[in-house]
């Protein structure tokens, strides 16, 4: 099984209501989608979500770096030389985690079609549902209790808060989160590199003695200070998780030497796909330490190839893949369907992906 081309398509899907954190505000999600097509006509489908504030990588870099540089790359090897065509994709060009993703995942989703198996079970099997929970954009401290309301009437176990802001300020937002929901409800707070490890601290402990109850915090200081994140996790009760300070396995070697984070969080836009994805978790859980799988706002595509990666392996504990419930009209089918809190993987072949709809057309199954 050969493959003969590689073409991208944009497609930009509207969101609910504006996604809103300390880095950004978007009403708009971007996604690049990759079709990789082999000499038996099959399709590997895999999607890159540009996040400039994150990882550097824009629609049209992403889209330049698969044309000029990953592209050639891979048309002509077989998709049985899994491991040396992903090599090839990542000797291709420094950087461009978004780019590298969204092959990487076409590539996994054609291999599980020349072998047919759904993917989360090639990574392992663990469970076919995957328990996500959902994010509340930052906002006044009502706004963002009112969100918390209605998530949890939807079904929603677990609320993903952000902050990062104003620390005086986010005690209140997070207050008022708990008081509307109540005890019950499973609180994670995400603070976008927004406050530095003294505030940090003096707010985590804030929380704390207030009784919020927060399962972890999330990336509290810039992705850079690895030093002040390990300052917090040792001077906090609260679990602290890594998000923007991973990228690569190298990243996941020191942060797990320097145990300055409790939890990992692998999202496959930074870490360039599925390959490296394994390569983290592995690293992680060799070290005692849990990994959660998260995402950006992105599409389906993107969605479905971290559940079923989070579907095969029992150290991902954890999960953030929201955002098949934050846009307004799904142009995907397959893959992953939503049921309430719950993502249940599909059991075709690969991503199981059968159609994705454009404004001029479709690539169709």
């Amino acid at each position: 099984m050969k493959i003969l081309s590689v073409e991208t398509e944009l497609i930009s899907m509207k969101l609910k209501k504006p996604f809103k954190t300390a880095l950004r505000q978007v009403s708009v999600a971007d996604a690049l989608i990759v079709k990789l097509t082999a000499d038996t006509g099959d399709i590997g489908y895999g999607s890159a979500s540009p996040t400039a504030v994150i990882t550097g990588d824009t629609n049209e870099s992403i889209a330049g770096a698969i044309k000029n540089y990953i592209a050639p790359a891979v048309v002509g090897m077989d998709i049985e030389e899994l491991e040396a065509i992903i090599r090839k994709v990542e000797s291709s060009a420094v950087h461009n985690t978004s780019a590298k993703a969204a092959v990487d995942i076409a590539l996994y989703d054609l291999f599980g079609k020349r072998f047919n198996i759904p993917l989360y079970r090639l990574f392992g099997g663990a469970r076919k549902e995957i328990e996500s929970d959902i994010t509340i954009s930052v906002n006044s401290p009502e706004e963002m209790a009112a969100d918390a309301i209605n998530y949890v009437k939807n079904g929603y176990k677990t609320l993903k808060t952000k902050v990062g802001v104003d620390g005086k300020l986010d005690i209140r937002r997070v207050k008022a989160i708990r008081d509307a929901v109540g005890p019950d409800v499973q609180l994670r707070l995400d603070a976008n590199q927004g406050w530095t490890p003294k505030e940090a601290i003096k707010t985590i402990r804030a929380m704390e003695d207030q009784g919020f109850d927060i399962e972890l915090v999330e990336q509290p200081v810039k992705a850079i200070d690895i030093e002040g994140l390990k300052y917090i996790t040792s001077n906090v009760e609260t679990p602290i998780m890594a998000d923007e300070a991973l990228f690569s396995p190298h990243d996941c070697f020191i942060l797990l030497k320097e145990r300055a984070a409790d939890i990992l969080n692998i999202k496959l836009m930074k870490c360039g796909g599925l390959h490296n994805a394994q390569k983290i978790n592995a690293m992680a859980e060799s070290c005692g330490v849990e990994c959660m799988i998260g995402c950006m706002i992105e599409s389906k595509v993107g969605i479905a190839a971290a559940a079923h990666f989070a579907g095969g392996k029992l150290n991902i504990t954890r999960a953030d893949l929201d955002a098949v419930d934050l846009i307004e009209k799904e142009p995907i089918s397959g893959g992953v369907e939503l049921s309430k809190n719950k993502l249940i993987l599909s059991d075709g072949a690969g991503l199981g992906i059968k159609n994705i709809d454009f404004d001029g057309g479709a690539f169709d199954e």
